[in-house]
């Protein structure tokens, strides 16, 4: 076609490599606007939080929940949803503003409040209940409530005790030392949640997300000033478009300088170590991201995503009788994997690789990278040493805290008595 119009169009020869350039002009402004519409059509799905402010209005001022924060949510209005940060439409994730401080609102929204496919519709009661526990439960049945929930979900620790009794100081708002029908629901909702689940259990430790407030199941947490172990990453809409290649060249360009993330990685060893075998148990990360990590202005590590951190029992219980084929049928979570038996058909207990190997497979690119010259050789040995570990327990007890400890001291040894620790 573009032959044919060439001639009558104009004789010279340079025509056709104009319609081509031209074509590509379109193509490209085609895709653009094909990306720009699916971005923004998928936002509307995906961010939901005046649904979910609503929900949670609708419920307190009808005496059913309550917590910390509804007064400023509901009726004072301090409490304020700013960005959206949203994966999943059944998890609203908000940047938002509450005393003129940054914090991050979460919020479930379940798939059954879409009703007559109208996400503005006002809420119905029956879609939303904060059902446990009844009226009528004595103190003493919630506290053993929450014990039972505790060790079906934590195993049965010595130490669940203390925990029920933070639980029960938390759930009483108005610390009137007692717990009413609205607080208990509004905490036994929570509990439901994994991450919050996971954030009470680890709430003595320093990498985390400090828990700020709560109101029903809706929660609000610190604001962690950098979300991804690297300083910028790839707007979400163009992900799909680009090569790992220039992925990695971004990171690399963004990243902080080698120093502090090795102050970074420290931190992230830390942590490993806290959740195997912490107070309330054993946890496995299983979903082993840059984009679940990051850190603080001081560049001390920080847990951004503890969805994707699951407890032992959790696990556990998803492995007990379950029918495989092969390995990946074992698969909790993204890569928390056992042995499938292929004689019995039915998977193993035990995780095959632990948190270390999976976060020192996370640190090779990160660390290796700009490393100073005389350690990069034994850093380079000691992070595949660490990524050979396997989850078998009669393997994890020596052989896991002497790699960890050894890449924490090289790591501590090169930035210790420096500006950068």
């Amino acid at each position: 076609m573009a032959e044919s119009l060439c001639p009558r169009l104009s004789p010279d020869p340079s025509c056709l490599d104009f319609l081509k350039y031209l074509f590509l002009a379109w193509l490209g402004i085609f895709v653009g606007s094909w990306v720009v519409y699916m971005h923004y059509s998928s936002y509307s799905e995906l961010c939901r939080g005046h649904v979910c402010r609503m929900i949670i209005c609708d419920q307190y001022k009808k005496g059913i929940i309550s917590g910390s924060t509804c007064r400023d949510l509901c009726d004072e209005h301090t409490l304020v949803f700013q960005h959206c940060l949203s994966s999943s439409p059944t998890q609203q994730v908000y940047s938002g503003l509450w005393k003129e401080k940054e914090v991050i609102i979460k919020c479930g929204i379940e798939e059954a409040l879409k009703v007559d496919s109208n996400p503005d519709s006002a809420p119905r009661r029956d879609l939303v209940l904060f059902d446990k526990p009844t009226r009528g439960t004595s103190m003493d049945e919630f506290r053993e409530m929450l014990l039972n929930f505790l060790k079906s979900n934590l195993g049965d620790q010595t130490s669940l005790a203390a925990l029920v009794n933070q639980i029960i100081t938390m759930a009483d708002v108005n610390r009137d030392g007692k717990v009413s029908l609205a607080e208990a629901k509004s905490i036994w909702a929570l509990l439901q949640l994994n991450e919050f689940l996971l954030m009470l259990s680890l709430h003595e430790k320093e990498h985390t997300s400090k828990l700020l407030g709560h109101c029903g199941d809706l929660y609000i947490t610190e604001k962690i000033p950098h979300n991804s172990l690297y300083g910028m990453d790839v707007p979400r809409f163009l992900q799909p478009l680009l090569p790992s290649a220039i992925h990695r060249l971004v990171h690399q360009w963004f990243a902080p300088a080698w120093p502090r993330r090795a102050k970074i990685a420290i931190g992230l060893l830390e942590f490993v170590e806290e959740i195997f075998h912490g107070t309330y148990g054993n946890f496995y990360i299983c979903e082993t991201s840059f984009k679940n990590v990051g850190y603080n202005d001081k560049y001390d590590f920080k847990m951004v995503n503890l969805r994707k951190v699951a407890t032992e029992m959790t696990i556990r219980g998803f492995l007990k009788g379950r029918h495989c084929e092969q390995n990946v049928d074992c698969t909790y979570g993204k890569d928390c994997m056992a042995t499938c038996d292929k004689l019995m058909k039915q998977c193993k207990n035990e995780v095959v690789q632990p948190n270390l190997a999976k976060v020192c497979g996370l640190l090779q690119d990160y660390l290796l990278y700009g490393a100073p010259s005389d350690l990069r050789e034994e850093l380079q040995k000691q992070l595949r040493t660490c990524m050979t570990l396997s989850g078998l327990a009669s393997q994890m007890e020596v052989h896991h805290s002497l790699v960890l400890n050894n890449l924490k001291t090289l790591l501590w040894k090169k930035i210790s008595n420096t500006k950068y620790s």
